[in-house]
């Protein structure tokens, strides 16, 4: 499984994992901040951007992606950041090879299984005329009568590619996501604790970090810190992104 992906910076090295429906640009701009100190790779996850497209989708086989992918740039500690679905290939990279991982960043997710959150989302992608749309602009008018949020439609859109022989395609592997939505909702599996250094950041307006289940998370990571951005949903690196920054380099910094 060869992923795509971008670096920049040098230092000790630190791999970023988009969420569901995302892609490695999605943090771009973060990561060329934190390539001051750092080794950055922003990677797309199987399934999504620019990496390969497979039938099969669940965390263990993201973490052994994500596995292939450090021993391809011949790293073998860095730190790992993930965000929603990318948080959880984090957490069960964390867990399957605690060896590999230096500090652990997880930016609004659990280690539970979470709710379904995505019917509207997934119905609208799927009726979304792809193989007739003739444009970004009528693109967006259809998302626009599915999904009022302008953000999220935008965030979607991102998918969108224009082939070279006309039309256009989604760059994620839609049908696949969708037929594997309940392995994406799934919890880690947990064999043993995860005993490093461990940052959960969740979005004070975001209800994907519940705080009434910090127990859970240091269950599976006993040496966890959490913290809150406050005006943040769970696109924190959106919403709030100097406070993310400010909250994971001084995580990173900590002796």
């Amino acid at each position: 499984m060869e992923l795509n992906y971008k670096s920049f910076g040098q230092g000790p090295p630190l791999v970023i994992l988009h969420g569901l429906f995302g892609m490695l640009d999605n943090w771009q701009t973060i990561a060329k901040q934190l390539a001051a100190q750092h080794s950055v790779f922003i990677v797309d996850q199987r399934n999504h951007g620019r990496s390969p497209h497979t039938e099969d989708f669940n965390y263990r086989l993201l973490a052994e992606d994500l596995r292939g992918f450090l021993e391809s740039q011949w790293i073998y500690r860095s730190h790992i950041l993930g965000h929603s679905m990318g948080g959880k290939t984090a957490m069960q990279f964390a867990l399957d090879y605690p060896e590999m991982v230096e500090k652990l960043v997880v930016v609004d997710i659990g280690p539970e299984r979470n709710h379904s959150s995505h019917t509207d989302i997934f119905g609208a992608l799927l009726d979304f005329p792809i193989t007739t749309v003739q444009s970004r602009k009528e693109a967006e008018a259809f998302l626009a009568e599915r999904l009022p949020d302008y953000g999220v439609r935008q965030f979607l859109l991102k998918n969108l590619s224009r082939q070279k022989t006309g039309g256009y395609r989604w760059k994620m592997n839609l049908p696949v996501l969708h037929r594997e939505y309940q392995a994406i909702l799934a919890a880690v599996e947990l064999e043993t604790p995860y005993e490093g250094p461990a940052l959960f950041v969740r979005g004070a307006r975001s209800n994907y970090l519940d705080p009434e289940r910090f127990d859970e998370v240091r269950h599976f990571f006993p040496g966890a810190q959490i913290q809150s951005i406050p005006e943040a949903g769970h696109w924190v690196h959106a919403d709030q992104p100097d406070q993310l920054l400010a909250a994971v380099q001084n995580f990173l910094r900590e002796a």
